[in-house]
């Protein structure tokens, strides 16, 4: 089979090479699935680095959300038939024609979601819920600033909080970016973040500022969020895609009252199993339901990997690019 395969941790991608290698066997507990598309996500590109906390040993197939059909069962596998389509997460293997992966990992692809769009839902939309829901704990009315709108997170924190009544200020430093974003979601406002969000936001909110503000990008957007956040405000870190950690004076917390919360979705399920499961069920009955709509910016052939990463890489994304190694 054809896979992408990590033969060397090296930047701007030099140790990937697309080849041809075995194709794999599905051990006790395991499915072998055929991939019909591939997410693309920011810690698959620093896996390629080994600058993510998840480092395979070398060589390896890099790829953590697949969506495919079923070919092969391990042995004990009785949740699957072959042929049945299905969504599910690995933390390495999906950039490839086919991937193994366990079982459990695995649940029936929405008949709502192309193969595409189900590749690249579960993680972004889990954040949100987990960031919104659980976290924030949002409630209907209030007013969400989402950074990083046009991203898979941020475009999925978007979908879910309009779906939970909130009113939503989306940001971005691209106006091109959140002219599609008003045009497939509805916002209540945009702001374009160049040169400073803080007013804006303050003027939309009428004075208050932003009940809760979810901030994948961190750095500068963070320490200006703290200008902007609401009395009593959450503010949710769901990452740092500036590539700046950013500080926190804590007499700002103590004076506008606002608390800061961490955001780890796949950590918050295995820390408290139950409420994971929940999690799961939820994000995808919305799936099921048609009650969000995950966008699929672009997909590419396996062959052009390199370009499905430079995008991601280079911020022209709106949602997820998808690889698709049946192109």
């Amino acid at each position: 089979m054809r896979a992408l395969v990590v033969e060397e941790l090296a930047p701007d991608y030099g140790g990937c090479v697309l080849k041809s290698v075995e194709t794999p066997t599905p051990g006790p507990g395991e499915v072998r699935v055929r991939v019909r598309a591939a997410a693309v996500n920011f810690p698959d590109l620093l896996q390629t680095r080994g600058e993510y906390q998840h480092k395979p040993p070398l060589p390896f197939i890099p790829g953590m959300e697949i969506a495919g059909e079923v070919e092969a069962l391990g042995e004990g596998v009785d949740r699957f038939r072959i042929g049945d389509a299905v969504v599910g997460g690995a933390r390495i293997g999906g950039f490839s024609e086919l991937a193994v992966t366990p079982a459990l990992g695995l649940r029936p692809k929405p008949e709502r979601l192309s193969f595409s769009e189900a590749a690249g839902y579960a993680t972004a939309y889990l954040t949100a819920y987990v960031a919104l829901v659980r976290r924030a704990q949002a409630e209907a009315g209030e007013w969400v600033l989402v950074h990083g709108a046009a991203g898979g997170v941020g475009l999925a924190a978007v979908d879910l909080a309009r779906q939970l009544g909130c009113k939503v200020i989306a940001a971005s430093a691209s106006d091109e970016k959140l002219a599609i974003v008003r045009e497939a979601y509805r916002p209540e406002a945009t702001v374009n973040v160049t040169g400073g969000f803080r007013e804006a936001v303050k003027a939309i909110t009428g004075g208050a500022g932003a009940d809760i503000v979810y901030d994948p990008v961190g750095g500068d957007v963070f320490d200006e969020s703290v200008r902007c956040v609401a009395f009593n405000g959450r503010i949710l870190s769901i990452g740092f895609t500036s590539g700046r950690l950013p500080t926190l004076p804590v007499n700002l917390a103590l004076i506008k009252g606002f608390s800061l919360m961490g955001v780890r979705a796949g950590e918050y399920g295995r820390r408290f199993p139950e409420k994971g499961r929940e999690n799961q069920e939820a994000v995808w009955a919305l799936a099921r339901e048609g009650k969000v709509t995950p966008r699929v910016h672009a997909e590419y052939p396996l062959a052009d990997w390199r370009a499905a990463f430079d995008s991601l890489a280079e911020r022209k994304v709106v949602g997820k690019a998808v690889i698709r190694p049946d192109l």
